[in-house]
């Protein structure tokens, strides 16, 4: 690819915010588009100042890419019926418009008991969940644009930048050191996470080889499989010098305050991907990238996250 400009909507967050380094490390000229600019740049990445829900502006910010990184999601699961599809409508207009590839990381969100337990991207997606359904329109109104597109789905997403996740939110108290691991899921179901360096790496390797990818590229990334739903856990306490103790989400306190908390509501709402097991097959996506995909130690990952979290001192 002639073209090296990548427009990041997003960056600001995780998974935005990895793809945009990763980008910028592999050569690519990257824009990223936010509402608040960051205080200190970083190499490689121009920041723009814009807002998603705004057309003009992602229209703007896109004239010349080549590639649009779509990583732009409402904080806190809040409003995701009101605005995720705007934002992605408008990030089709304008790759439509330049002709760029519009990249969209994937959640498992879109798929329901019938795809379980191992997910491929041939799946069906029959979600139970309203954010499932909207992520299915999400894809759908993809290939209905014509726009190319590159979708990479993962597992449940961890990471140094990664504050709004069942990591973050759930396992661990961000700011504070770890005393114990709170786990979501039921004793002995088995888990898939993402470690978003990972992600972003798997986008920026996909995107090397652009020209031999499908006008509408869907990847699975495997990630870090927890076969039991303990490993993560015993992952924490060996970077913390554990023994760490381990207790069960209270999700009956999850329901109770959800009428009061829209985000307590919305996590409420996902229990019952924790309640069966569910993986990726990452065939296909080790296959494009010559046999494998980027994966780090988990120890490593696990630690680094810890730090990024403010849990664990570099």
């Amino acid at each position: 690819m002639t073209n090296r400009i990548a427009l990041v909507l997003g960056a600001n967050g995780g998974i935005g915010g990895e793809t945009a380094t990763a980008l910028a490390t592999a050569g690519w000229q990257v824009r990223a588009l936010a509402r608040t600019l960051p205080a200190t740049t970083t190499d490689g990445i121009t920041w723009v100042r814009g807002d998603a829900m705004d057309a003009s502006s992602v229209a703007a910010a896109a004239t010349g890419a080549a590639v649009i990184v779509h990583a732009v999601n409402p904080p806190g699961y809040r409003d995701w019926d009101r605005l995720v599809l705007p934002m992605l409508d408008h990030t089709i207009a304008a790759a439509t418009s330049v002709g760029a590839r519009v990249v969209l990381p994937g959640t498992i969100y879109n798929y329901g008991p019938d795809a379980y337990p191992l997910l491929r991207e041939e799946s069906p997606q029959h979600p139970v969940t309203r954010k499932g359904a909207i992520r299915v329109e999400m894809e759908a109104r993809l290939r209905a644009s014509g726009a190319r597109s590159l979708i990479v789905r993962a597992g449940d997403y961890f990471g140094p930048r990664a504050k709004n996740n069942w990591f973050s939110q759930g396992l661990v108290t961000p700011g504070a050191p770890v005393r114990k691991v709170t786990t979501p899921g039921a004793d002995g179901v088995g888990h898939a996470w993402a470690y978003l360096p990972d992600v972003a790496s798997t986008f920026a390797a996909l995107l090397a080889r652009e020209a031999a990818l499908p006008a509408a590229a869907r990847f699975h990334l495997a990630g870090h499989w927890d076969p039991d739903g303990a490993h993560m856990a015993a992952a924490i306490a060996r970077v913390v010098g554990g023994p760490l103790p381990t207790k069960r989400l209270p999700w009956w306190l999850l329901r109770l305050a959800s009428p009061f908390d829209v985000t307590l509501r919305e996590l409420t709402e996902m229990r019952p991907l924790w309640r069966t097991p569910i993986e990726l097959d990452g065939t296909a996506l080790a296959a494009a990238l010559g046999g494998r995909e980027p994966r780090t130690d988990l120890d490593t990952a696990v630690r680094a996250t810890l730090v990024g979290l403010g849990c664990l001192t570099a």
